[in-house]
């Protein structure tokens, strides 16, 4: 391990588990970790620092976290000094269970207080004990704190926190709370701040985007965010995720199809085709509002892609409940789809419902739905093969790009696809060289597809064209793209002085 020594830097690492929610807000540690003199460790070296990032909607988040905590003692017992935070959902929710279960942990902060994490680090430095920061409220909106992006092409701009709706299967609106809208102007000066850097397509984040808008009483103000974000020059692409179909109105249909620049892509959550299930997890839609939806859609975009969530097994689920979901998952001709075994979570009222399904039956529904899911998708993968796409290219999408010679990229409508940078050679294999060497991750690239798989489509001919981007220059150059934020309302801090080894007792407890 590489540890400080008198005048270096500290050097920290920040693990995410979770949703792209959570991805954003490890963008947003790492930018304050960096503006408080930290500096990302090394692949090979193990840092001075450990950022837990956690989720806690999955059944096995805990035993993920406990685990990986145990694995760190010994870590840190050899190399005093080194420290260890954990943040987000499941910090939220266990609060000093943390410590008192890894009395080696160092810091516990919240879903809430995220910009409180460099002081709350150099406290436990000071005091030589744990620190534990869990607020009930949000200090400050997330997306005005600084960022270090972990993309040169692609970045998510959140555009509100938190949740309104009670579905009895969720823990996170417990956890992140009633839900905070930012105003339309600072969202679309933070897009506008990563286009300056190079960033060609951004993903407008919530846990429920339709609803944007509640705080300031402007119900359509999604679709005017989509319009306006239509007038950011130089920026190519936007998404959003995710819905809430109770709150999907026809303004924002409008919207992402008449502007250029939305993305014809839909990330709608299901999560039951049947409507008994659906009133039993308050989820106030039903599934002919939904396929209406869809529809609608399709209507207005006949080249959408929509994607879902399904869970299986939700408590009480008939054999005829579990069909109508099938039946909807075949009608909505999805493009992917997301599924879970039902997951029981404590502190959410589905967890006390009579009638928790045996494992062994949501397995075999499970199991059953992944078939007609795949059935599904393929199919609709398979209409597109000849059709020309647009690519933006991608790093580490592909994990079998280095050995096929294929670069790796996303369609407009979001399907993943694995691209050839030149015509097959004599030994059947993709050229990697000259066309590999000028294509880069962030470039734009048109191809016609050639192959389609149930979860990618496969274009082995030559690009028709290719198009380098400042993007692409920035992937080229190593630059990933920071954006400052404001510290509203938060401690200042300033570089770590360096400091002595810690006694090895200081701060790991028996």
């Amino acid at each position: 391990m590489s540890t400080a020594t008198e005048g270096s830097p500290r050097t920290y690492q920040v693990r995410t588990y979770g949703c792209q929610m959570n991805v954003h807000d490890s963008e947003r540690i790492s930018g304050l970790m960096e503006q408080a003199g930290y500096v990302r460790a090394a692949e090979s070296d193990n840092p001075d620092v450990v950022v837990f990032n956690t989720c806690a909607v999955r059944e096995n988040a805990d035993n993920r976290l406990y685990g990986n905590l145990g694995h760190l003692r010994p870590v840190k017992d050899q190399h005093p000094g080194m420290q260890i935070a954990v943040g987000g959902c499941l910090a939220q929710k266990d609060r000093g269970e943390i410590v008192a279960k890894a009395p080696w942990v160092d810091v516990v902060f919240g879903t809430h207080n995220i910009g409180s994490l460099p002081a709350l680090l150099e406290r436990a430095r000071h005091n030589a004990e744990a620190e534990v920061e869990i607020l009930e409220s949000l200090e400050v909106f997330p997306s005005t704190l600084p960022a270090r992006r972990e993309s040169t092409y692609a970045g998510w701009v959140s555009i509100s926190v938190g949740c309104n709706n009670t579905c009895t299967f969720c823990i996170v609106p417990a956890l992140r709370g009633k839900e905070k809208d930012r105003r339309p102007g600072e969202v679309l000066a933070e897009v506008e701040a990563l286009v300056a850097e190079g960033v060609l397509e951004v993903t407008l984040l919530g846990q429920n985007v339709n609803s944007y808008g509640v705080e300031f009483g402007d119900r359509l103000a999604f679709g005017k965010l989509l319009r306006a974000c239509g007038g950011v020059d130089g920026l190519e692409r936007v998404r959003f995720t995710s819905p809430h179909p109770k709150d999907f109105t026809d303004d924002v249909i409008a919207a992402m199809a008449d502007t250029p620049n939305v993305c014809h892509q839909l990330h709608m959550p299901l999560q039951s085709g049947s409507d008994a299930v659906l009133k039993a997890m308050r989820r106030s839609y039903r599934a002919d509002k939904y396929l209406g939806i869809i529809e609608n859609v399709r209507a207005a975009m006949p080249d959408a892609a929509i994607t879902t969530d399904i869970i299986v097994g939700f408590p009480g689920e008939t054999e005829e409940d579990f069909q109508r979901t099938l039946d909807v998952v075949r009608a909505a001709r999805f493009a992917s789809a997301f599924t879970f075994q039902y997951s029981k979570r404590p502190g959410t009222p589905a967890a006390s419902m009579p009638d928790q399904l045996p494992k062994q039956v949501v397995q075999e529904r499970y199991e059953r739905l992944m078939a007609v899911v795949e059935d599904v998708t393929w199919a609709e993968n398979k209409a597109l093969v000849g059709e020309t796409v647009e690519l933006l290219v991608a790093v580490g999408e592909g994990r079998k790009d280095s050995r096929t010679g294929r670069m790796s990229g996303r369609a407009r409508d979001g399907r993943l696809v694995h691209f050839a940078t030149a015509p097959a050679g004599a030994n059947g294999q993709h050229g990697a060289t000259g066309g590999a060497a000028q294509i880069r991750p962030g470039d734009v690239v048109s191809t016609v597809v050639t192959y389609a798989a149930p979860h990618h489509l496969n274009a082995d001919g030559a690009p028709l064209s290719h198009r380098r981007t400042r993007a692409g220059d920035a992937w080229e150059s190593g630059r990933a793209p920071r954006t400052p934020g404001v510290l509203l309302g938060l401690p200042t801090v300033g570089a770590p002085p360096a400091q002595a080894a810690a006694p090895a007792t200081a701060c790991a407890h028996d």
